[in-house]
């Protein structure tokens, strides 16, 4: 309970008036032993005690009507989020989450997570009085001061947003600027608890909480959320784009709701450079992945569109975007010496049919002459680089490319980020390297995006060479050694793998393994030259360059020039053609437990306000000084009724019979 005029308390100091006057009514009398009364005394001591009581309870209705009536007048406020004080508040410092995923609407109300309680703030606030509200957001991070609570659901600030929030951040913000101002203060939390934004691991919470608890004012930390069921809602998120020749080749994934049962039917849009085509998708169970090629108009250079699904319990999910430039030839390099490893891994590099695809053999000798300004991957079936090659890997792997290392089919004891290979070994006579475990959901190996698996279990080999090094393994032999490990050096990966496709070697070069884990490297090293057009809302990439300036293509959804650095959607940046899509965070459903909130807000005695099923709930705070005015009203009735005198029954004396 909070009372707004604090001051009007010391009308409390009232209550004691009828106690004073009480006690001098008693002081005027003087009590003198008269030996005659003492026979009335005797008569009437049975009755004293109730009298005594009823006297009291006057007394005490008379005291509590006074003391109601004060703290009436001092405007108490009940909140759940306001909390106990007897003062009032001088700052509030409202940290709001603007996620994409605070676009959901719950399964009692009609208004997105975001909306509601922006509206419950603005109420509370109104019941303050005079307090003082600075908004920080999640999009901007920037603070900033409201003149008035109605102007809250109004202003850019507080509009939706296809970002994702960092609540570490904003803590720590909160404390930065609380630093700078006195008087008692609040910080007040508003979110969906959606894991992915609070990150309760992160080691930026313990910097946040220490400067929050060096503030003199010690504020208090309220936690205002709107968590519980959600209106139904469908997701559509891009796993991945690239053009290839004249088609563009979608990885897509549908997200249901975790209850959604059985199979339904979903209509995708498809826009392309202006003209739309519409499908009809079958869902069954909660997701569903699935690849989608898209013819290009003939000749063209470069555009973009989108794939959206119908709206529903988030407007912000319904749609991916994206952006392509000129058909590019996809080009590979082998770096071996002639021979049958040479060959199989220039048809798995460049299969017959796959007309945009090249390769080119150079020998380990002259690799120190390697150009990869338009090379996708590099397939390395020689001694690990050293000297001018190792300095040209090296830049072509931070800048985005992916190179397969293969044996040198001999000893070496050369190394490449601090991994090399072991000596070559050979199975026993008559039996086999055989690979028993991969990893089916990431690595070369996994299962295709329908689910289909690569018939890896297929793969023997006679003759090895393991790669050695502190490097995660994605398919081992069935001795337990790696077959396949990865190292990622800045946006590039290192794939090492411990077989030749070479029949004195393996079945390597049978293509059931070699062909997928070849071309799957190779589109991801191709993904450079497509990333250019593909970046996330908030991303370094999306922000315009020193004289550059935003100008929005798309004419999907609603449109806030405001906040257009905030969403998603199809942008020129310059000269520059960029379709920016919400972080993948966001479609992440898992919310924050009691235990990960006490985790990162330790320290801070914060309180929780779980506004979960009360959406149509208008206001966090009720004033209840009614409420008080009631309770004089009663403590002055039930005084008046204990003032009443007390009947009096005539007594009948009893008549003598007369004879």
């Amino acid at each position: 309970m909070l009372f707004l005029n604090p001051f009007l308390l010391w009308g409390l100091l009232a209550a004691a008036v009828p106690i004073a006057i009480h006690l001098l009514n008693r002081r005027r009398h003087k009590t003198i032993q008269w030996a005659a009364m003492q026979f009335l005394l005797k008569a009437t001591r049975e009755s004293r005690g109730k009298k005594k009581l009823r006297h009291i309870l006057i007394l005490t209705c008379r005291a509590l009507a006074i003391a109601a009536l004060a703290c009436a007048a001092a405007r108490p406020v009940v909140s759940g989020l306001i909390g106990w004080g007897g003062g009032s508040i001088d700052t509030v410092v409202l940290l709001l989450d603007r996620s994409a995923s605070m676009e959901t609407k719950p399964g009692d109300g009609l208004a997105p997570r975001r909306q509601i309680i922006i509206e419950k703030v603005r109420d509370t606030m109104k019941t303050l009085g005079a307090t003082r509200l600075v908004l920080i957001d999640s999009a901007s991070g920037k603070p900033q001061e409201i003149p008035s609570p109605d102007v809250l659901s109004e202003i850019a600030p507080t509009a939706p947003t296809d970002t994702a929030a960092d609540f570490p951040t904003l803590l720590a913000r909160a404390a930065e600027f609380l630093a700078d101002t006195t008087g008692r203060s609040e910080v007040w939390l508003a979110s969906d608890l959606q894991a992915s934004n609070w990150r309760p691991d992160d080691e930026r919470w313990a910097a946040a909480r220490t400067s929050l608890a060096a503030l003199p004012q010690k504020p208090a930390v309220r936690v205002l959320s709107l968590t519980g069921p959600s209106a139904p809602n469908t997701a559509i998120r891009g796993l991945g784009s690239h053009r290839s020749g004249d088609e563009m080749l979608f990885d897509l994934e549908i997200l249901r709701a975790a209850d959604a049962r059985g199979s339904a039917p979903l209509p995708l849009t498809t826009q392309l450079n202006g003209t739309r085509t519409t499908e009809t998708l079958t869902i069954a169970g909660q997701s569903l992945r699935f690849q989608k090629r898209v013819t290009l108009p003939s000749a063209t250079g470069s555009g973009s569109g989108w794939l959206s699904i119908p709206a529903d319990g988030n407007s912000r999910d319904n749609s991916t975007f994206f952006a392509y430039g000129p058909a590019r030839p996809v080009k590979s390099v082998i770096v071996a010496a002639a021979g049958e490893a040479a060959d199989y891994l220039a048809l798995a590099a460049a299969p017959p049919g796959f007309g945009n695809q090249a390769t080119q053999r150079i020998d380990p000798a002259s690799a120190a002459t390697l150009a990869t300004g338009d090379v996708a991957a590099i397939l390395w079936a020689a001694p690990l680089p050293t000297g001018s090659a190792h300095e040209a890997v090296s830049r072509f792997l931070t800048s985005g490319g992916h190179v397969i290392f293969f044996p040198p089919a001999t000893s070496s004891d050369n190394a490449f980020l601090e991994l090399k290979w072991s000596n070559p070994t050979e199975a026993p006579a008559g039996k086999f390297f055989i690979l028993k475990d991969w990893n089916r959901s990431d690595g070369p190996l996994r299962d295709g995006i329908d689910g289909t698996p690569i018939p890896a279990e297929r793969l023997k080999a006679i003759r090895r060479q393991v790669p050695l090094g502190d490097a995660p393994a994605l398919a081992r032999w069935e001795d337990g050694e790696p077959l396949i490990t990865r190292r990622i050096v800045d946006h590039g990966t290192a794939w090492f793998v411990g077989s030749l496709p070479d029949y004195t070697w393996s079945n390597l070069g049978d293509a059931d393994v070699l062909l997928p884990t070849v071309q799957r490297v190779i589109a991801a090293g191709a993904d450079r030259f497509d990333a250019s057009y593909l970046t996330t809302v908030g991303s370094a990439a999306a922000q315009p360059l020193p004289g550059e300036t935003r100008t929005r293509l798309d004419d999907y959804g609603t449109q806030d020039p405001a906040n257009a650095a905030h969403e998603s959607g199809i942008f020129l940046l310059g000269e520059r053609l960029l379709a920016v899509n919400r972080p993948a965070q966001e479609d992440n459903p898992e919310i924050l437990t009691r235990e990960q909130l006490d985790q990162a807000l330790e320290g801070t005695r914060y309180t929780l306000l779980d506004q979960a099923g009360q959406a149509d709930d208008p206001s966090l705070s009720r004033d209840v000084w009614r409420a008080f005015l009631i309770a004089v009203l009663f403590f002055l009735i039930s005084e008046a009724i204990l003032c009443l005198p007390k009947k009096t029954h005539p007594q009948v004396l009893p008549t003598k019979a007369v004879a």
